[in-house]
């Protein structure tokens, strides 16, 4: 279906779908679920569960120990009764039971994956045979009409027939966080940024409107980047490497040693078969038996110590990747910080004021900014704490927590607002004030946008005008806000005789600031990842102010870092990539999932270890191509945790810390024991050097030796 279905009439988008502005009749929607199939994801490759067990036989040590085992049977067969049959069955069991082992400790995994999956079945309302009725969102259709209302998760893709208020989080989709607020119009040439259309996955955050559904299932916008996904190959291990490399030294030490013993052997005037049996004694007693079973037992320990810090391990590999890992890229909302957008500093009249601090209510202009604050808002305050946009609802947290709110909105109730958006920048509400007494309009908006629409201003409970010489000191406190990072809005308000507010002589009341502040154990994590070598890149789809004072405040810069905006990667040469990311601080603003993707590509090209956080469906192709990849359990969508190695049930970075420090345990541990194995095969070798070159009795036979590695 071509990509124009935001641009053309909406009667011509009707008529491709075969449907009415009603909706369908439930014949119509059973007939098309199995045209088009049910609306959901195909999010993995599905895997018969006999393929994933045979999978564990695939690495090199496994094939290694399946060829001692083969050996060993051989030697049964030439010379039976020597112990050897023994061998190759205790081979094969080490194989088996690891394979056993590491499938059951994956499935366990996947299990606790599939309960987060099925923990609620999601439902949508949709208009059919005329009526309106709640169904399952996986039997949502193409031509569906849906209704869609505070709170719902859009099921798929769609073009907008009504719209009241409607604004729609596609944080998950796109990475942007500031929800947008949708239109019936078609706003712009391409299909993701125009403002008449809904996608499956985002979130409705205040309002409500119907939609007519065009794209299901895989058909839809993050289908698209969900089979993007499942094509990207798979990054090796760090481990799978390193045992690879150790097993073709090892079998050459051992198939070096197995010749040279027969040789020496058939020299020394022994018969062919007993060098042949002894040949392949050597060399299965130089295969290290016990590191397979070693290496797994490590790992899963170590993976069963993370799931009690919340880092759920999805392959076992994975832990020791997390151990190797030199840079991390990590995301900012969520992450770094609480994602909890709260009011830092408020500035009433021309002085700064910290939030919480006590005396607030006596500043001038208090109470005029607070009402401000209650009624030019659409969020609403729950038991647990809100409704809606993140910026309004921290206003009103606020306000409830300066002076109870109780029934202003009902004494003041509303007659007429306009709303917020990207052109205007501000949101007007005008509110009836009682009998007798003229209409009370609020502003809040863009700073920039505020101070134009002000003609008077607060100054000892007076009116008076808001001159150059305001403006110019107002600005200046605005710039102090947003650099250090802080979201800012300016309030005003008026009195007005008409329902419907205009837009000029209102009074600026004054400024609030918002941060979305860090978790408070984040700069120890990033000093204790410092300390052990490894570099932390932020890359954010936020500004570049915002992206540079958090980075200072949580320690992601200690001197000179450098902010790096998203569009400039995309303009660079490779070479000049390859540069920048030689940088020891570095965060990367305005970025979108390509320029992440890219900048993860580039640092594993120059040989580095590569850790990715990520939470949205645009995340899951950098996820997958990261030698780690590390989703957010809480705030994370499906198809991210499918794409990565590692699930944080917390969302917090300290936690990534915990388990690299936990990897680095387990590649010290593997090592540890592959040198026990190389010296103990020094001592094992002996007694069969001295067996053949002076006929000494044999004092160690390859059963026991194999007793003794396993």
């Amino acid at each position: 279906m071509p990509a124009d279905q935001h641009r053309i009439p909406l009667e011509a988008l009707r008529q491709r779908l075969r449907c009415t502005g009603d909706g369908l009749s439930s014949a119509d929607a059973a007939q098309r679920l199995l045209e088009f199939g049910s609306n959901e994801l195909r999010v993995r490759k599905e895997t018969p569960e006999i393929v994933k067990f045979l999978r564990q036989f695939a690495n090199f040590f496994a094939l290694l120990l399946f060829v001692g085992s083969a050996l060993a049977f051989f030697a049964d067969y030439l010379k039976p009764g020597e112990g050897s049959f023994y061998i190759g069955v205790a081979l094969l069991a080490v194989v088996l039971l690891n394979a056993l082992f590491t499938y059951l400790q994956e499935q366990q995994s996947e299990r606790i994956m599939e309960s987060f999956r099925n923990m609620l079945p999601p439902m949508i309302t949709v208009q059919r045979d005329g009526q309106i009725s709640r169904i399952e969102a996986r039997l949502v259709v193409p031509g569906d009409v849906i209704l869609l209302e505070e709170g719902d998760r859009v099921p798929a893709d769609g073009r907008l027939l009504e719209v009241n208020q409607l604004k729609v989080d596609h944080a998950s989709l796109t990475g942007e966080s500031e929800p947008q607020l949708r239109k019936v119009a078609c706003t712009h040439e391409r299909l993701m940024e125009s403002r008449n259309m809904v996608f499956s996955g985002t979130l409705v955050q205040s309002g409500n409107g119907r939609a007519l559904v065009y794209g299901t299932g895989m058909n839809t916008q993050i289908g698209q980047i969900v089979q993007l996904t499942k094509e990207a190959g798979t990054v090796e291990t760090p481990i799978r490497k390193e045992l690879r490399h150790f097993i073709r030294v090892i079998s050459a030490i051992a198939i070096g040693l197995g010749v040279l013993f027969f040789a020496l052997s058939m020299v020394l005037g022994n018969p062919l078969i007993g060098s042949l049996i002894f040949a392949i004694g050597i060399i299965v007693a130089n295969v290290p038996e016990g590191l397979l079973p070693t290496v797994t037992l490590a790992l899963t320990m170590a993976s069963k110590r993370m799931a009690k810090k919340n880092a759920l391990i999805k392959n076992l590999e994975a832990v020791e990747t997390l151990g190797s890992t030199t840079v991390i890229c990590t995301d900012k909302t969520g992450t770094i910080t609480q994602n909890q957008m709260q009011v830092a500093t408020l500035v009433l009249g021309e002085r700064e004021w910290s939030a919480d601090r006590s005396g607030l209510q006596q500043a001038e202009g208090f109470a005029d900014a607070w009402a401000v604050m209650v009624l030019c808002n659409n969020a609403r305050l729950t038991e647990q704490h809100y409704l809606g946009d993140p910026t309004e609802g921290a206003l009103l947290v606020l306000a409830q927590g300066l002076q109870p709110i109780g029934d202003l909105a009902a004494r003041f109730p509303r007659l007429h607002e306009s709303p917020f958006d990207s052109a205007s920048k501000r949101m007007i509400t005008t509110h009836k004030a009682g009998s007798g007494q003229p209409n009370l309009a609020c502003m809040k908006g863009a700073p920039e946008v505020v101070f134009t629409k002000c003609t008077h201003r607060l100054h000892h409970g007076e009116r008076v005008e808001f001159d150059e010489s305001a403006r110019r000191t107002a600005l200046e406190l605005y710039e102090v806000l947003a650099a250090r990072g802080e979201r800012v809005l300016a309030l005003a308000c008026k009195t007005t005789d008409a329902d419907t507010a205009s837009e000029e002589d209102f009074v600026y009341l004054g400024l609030v600031g918002m941060l979305d502040p860090p978790r408070p154990e984040i700069a120890e994590a990033i000093n204790r990842c410092r300390s052990a070598g490894i570099r932390v890149f932020m890359i954010t789809g936020d500004y570049h102010t915002t992206a540079e004072s958090l980075s200072r405040q949580v320690g992601l810069f200690t001197g000179d870092g450098q902010v790096v905006v998203g569009e400039r990667v995309l303009e660079m040469s490779e070479q000049e990539l390859s540069v920048l990311l030689d940088s020891r601080e570095l965060v990367f603003a305005r970025s979108t999932p390509l320029q992440k993707l890219q900048i993860v590509k580039g640092l594993q090209k120059k040989g580095e270890i590569v850790t990715v956080t990520g939470d949205g469906v645009n995340d899951a192709p950098a996820l997958k191509n990261a030698n780690m990849g590390v989703a957010m359990g809480l705030s994370g969508t499906e198809v991210a945790k499918e794409a990565a190695d590692m699930v944080l049930l917390d969302d917090n970075f300290a936690t990534i810390v915990q388990a690299i420090e936990e990897g680095r345990t387990i590649f010290s541990n593997i090592k540890k024991f592959i040198a026990y194995v190389l010296t103990s095969n020094v001592p094992e070798i002996l007694p069969f050097i001295a067996f053949v070159a002076i006929d000494a009795p044999l004092a160690l036979t390859v059963v026991l030796i194999l007793t003794i590695d396993l």
